[in-house]
């Protein structure tokens, strides 16, 4: 199944769950329970199935021996789970209608715990009774749905659906969802930048355990690096600890954690007054997205943890009244879980924390907290995140990022305020690209510049299956303009436009001869290892970045000169993809060119249909084949927006970083020295380090005055046409009243 099935999969699942939500009497909250255990359901049966014939042909084998077992102790190893007979979802399905699948369904859980202890108590069970209250057949109508899902998806594909169903009911519920789950794409850039390779896993805050789920998937990533470089790597590499203070939460990240094969524990724990896993310096890696402005937590239930008090204790500005004595509570608790990041981490320790704008900035006990930490040399960086990215605030949140191994004493500042894709209208995320060009500044910045060049090139081959695969969609859009516009000028504008699609095979040519120079093995090169984050900037020879900046991990073995025969220097592959990228951008300026003739040929023709009707005497409206027209031009363009996208990353790359290392970009990002921190009172507020840049728009003047008047064309005949249909209304109406 690839990303796109993937993709359409997930939206028809969703709209069929939701559809049926509403013929319940259910919130999102409370239908979310029953719906994520059946997917899990679903998981279980798959991952069952996959290793029934090895279960039963084992259980054969032994019984009557020694080494006899019962069946599900021998599944129990085989797959992690034993289903029995009734708590197939095969059976479970097909149940007669008079059957009372709410029942059913509960007792299949209830044997899914039974065999497997680490779930007791956690599936939904009591959850299903509820969705029969107005209508019977939803529990059965649900199965039906789900049973939608392939029977060899794999876990990965079942995690992301899990995933997927986690974000919408989150999205659904609004400001209540953000308390369960963080968005996808602000944690994938969290892991991007700390880069949690294996090790322990810390989140005191894990509501549905996302920042679980994508640390496995990094990792999963970073093993795939390793056995394309022939590298030994090592098994089930994290092993996480979650704590989060809601039961049904808890229960829905002990799932994520099941459906997505994750080791580790989640208990129910108030973060402020309880510890249950003694963290104070424990954990390789700490994440959370915790809740903002929290001011209900007493000073006494932490003024005496070391996990609060080892950098200081939040305190109100005022001194406390006789009669409040005992009963002080800090001002907010951001700077609680700030200190509970600091303190958790081992001496080599690296975390990531999801922080309301205003404790970049907080006054008086923050800001003494905030100086201890930043002479402590603990903050790594800061990154201001867009507007709207989060389902509880629409403010920018800042993500905070600490390094216990650092190897300078600056602060890296990144502002993201203005990379986004807008979702709908309240809501953004970050596309993949964007978490990868935004991500790649940090490892940048810690010497990897084989990362750069490995991004690079990945977006160049993206970009070329890309443009082959839209070829084909240009063609059959420019036939269907060419059966509508009438006149010659508009064919030979569309039959210009195909003309320049031509240039593709010269471009795949120079594609050809750069993989062939650059010894690239596959479409998408995975040559250059990955850094350790422990890398030196200012130290770095020019030697080690010619070998890609020493970016390899511990456990691989190799030297810089090793590095340096099997691979092109950074700076040589650098140049390439620069020379590489120029061959392309005649090729995208004439498809611009011919889409602007294009549009102004349709702007034209409709005019002229237009005065043509009213010629006649007839209303001046837009006829169904200019309709059909302007529908495949606008298709036309977004088949070569689409074209050109990979390629606009490597622009914005390679503006910013013209020579593949890390360097400050006006606008986007700082390298701070501690003095400059000092200079602005120890703020952390990256807006007031990295600067404002005014972005062109990039046209001539006269293209501008050529684009203004046509837009003041436009608005002349919308408004004549208003006042045509205002006298058409009145006259109606005053036919009706007479």
């Amino acid at each position: 199944m690839n990303t796109e099935q993937l993709k359409q999969l997930e939206k028809d699942l969703w709209s069929a769950a939701d559809n049926l939500r509403a013929n319940t009497d259910l919130k999102s909250t409370e239908y979310a329970t029953p719906v994520l255990g059946l997917i899990f359901l679903k998981f279980a049966d798959n991952n069952y199935a996959r290793a029934e014939q090895a279960i039963n042909a084992e259980f054969a084998k032994l019984t009557g021996t020694r080494r006899e077992k019962s069946i599900d102790e021998i599944a129990i190893e085989k797959c992690g789970f034993y289903l029995p007979p009734h708590a197939r979802y095969s059976y479970l399905l097909n149940l007669p209608e008079k059957e009372d699948v709410a029942k059913k369904i509960k007792e299949a859980m209830l044997d899914i715990e039974k065999y497997k202890k680490e779930l007791e108590g956690i599936l939904p069970k009591d959850e299903y009774v509820p969705l029969t209250r107005t209508d019977k057949t939803i529990p059965a109508q649900l199965l039906k749905t789900f049973s939608n899902i392939p029977r060899d998806a794999s876990g990965d594909i079942l995690g992301k659906i899990y995933e997927y169903f986690l974000g919408n009911f989150a999205l659904a519920e609004g400001q209540g969802g953000g308390q369960f789950f963080t968005p996808t794409s602000v944690v994938r850039l969290m892991v991007e930048i700390i880069e949690p390779y294996k090790g322990t896993v810390y989140d005191p805050a894990c509501g549905s355990g996302g920042m679980f789920v994508q640390s496995q998937h990094f990792v999963e990533q970073h093993r795939d690096e390793l056995k394309a470089l022939g590298e030994l790597y090592e098994e089930d590499q994290l092993y996480v600890y979650g704590q989060e203070k809601t039961l049904d939460t808890v229960k829905l990240a002990k799932m994520n954690l099941a459906v997505n094969g994750l080791r580790g524990e989640v208990k129910q724990a108030n973060s402020y007054a309880e510890d249950p896993y003694n963290g104070f310096g424990k954990f390789d890696f700490v994440m959370a997205n915790p809740p903002f402005n929290v001011d209900d937590v007493p000073i006494a239930t932490v003024e005496a943890d070391a996990r609060f008090n080892t950098y200081g204790v939040p305190r109100k500005k005022t001194k406390v009244k006789k009669n409040e004595e005992g009963k002080e509570t800090v001002p907010n608790a951001n700077y609680l879980w700030i200190n509970l990041f600091a303190t958790s981490l081992k001496d080599k320790g690296r975390a990531a924390l999801v922080m309301a704008n205003s404790a970049s900035d907080a006054r008086h006990s923050e800001a003494d907290i905030r100086k201890t930490l930043i002479e402590n040399n603990l903050i790594y960086g800061m990154l201001t995140l867009p507007s709207n990215m989060f389902y509880t605030v629409t403010l920018p949140a800042t993500l905070w990022f600490f390094d216990k191994d650092k190897q300078d004493d600056k602060l890296l500042f990144i502002d993201a305020r203005n990379i986004f894709t807008q979702i709908d209208r309240a809501h953004r995320e970050f596309n993949q690209q964007q978490v990868s060009n935004i991500a790649i500044i940090s490892k940048l910045h810690k010497g990897n510049c084989g990362a750069f060049i490995r991004l690079i090139d990945s977006y160049f081959a993206k970009g070329m299956a890309q443009l082959i695969d839209n070829q084909q969609h240009i063609k059959s859009l420019s036939e269907q303009l060419t059966e509508v516009l009438d006149d010659q000028q508009g064919k030979l504008a569309v039959a210009d436009l195909v003309k320049q699609w031509q240039g593709l095979d010269k471009l795949q040519k120079s594609y050809r001869v750069y993989r062939g120079k650059t010894g690239m093995k596959s479409s998408v090169d995975t040559s250059f290892p990955r850094s350790s984050v422990g890398m030196q900037t200012e130290s770095a020879t020019k030697s080690d970045m010619d070998s890609h900046a020493g970016a390899w991990e511990p456990e691989m073995q190799g030297s810089i000169a090793e590095a340096s025969a099997s691979y092109a220097s950074v700076s040589s592959r650098n140049k390439q993809q620069h020379s590489l990228r120029k061959t392309f951008d005649p090729f995208f300026e004439s498809l611009h060119t011919g889409l602007k003739q294009l549009d102004k040929i349709v702007r034209q023709h409709e005019k002229a249909k237009t005065e043509a009707e009213k010629a006649k005497g007839k209303r001046g409206t837009t006829d169904r084949e200019t309709k059909k027209l302007k529908e495949a031009l606008e298709l036309l363009h977004k088949e070569i927006k689409h074209s050109e996208s990979f390629y606009l990353h490597i622009h914005w790359l390679q503006e910013r970083f013209p020579q593949a290392e890390y360097e400050d970009v006006t606008g986007l990002c700082k390298l701070a020295s501690q003095e400059e921190v000092k200079e602005q009172d120890y703020s952390l507020n990256p807006g007031r380090y990295v600067g404002v840049v005014i972005e062109e728009d990039g046209k001539s003047e006269e293209e501008f005055l050529r684009d203004l008047y046509e837009q003041h064309e436009k608005f002349l005949l919308l408004n004549k046409e208003s006042k045509d249909l205002d006298k058409v209304i009145s006259h109606n109406l005053l036919s009706l009243i007479s």
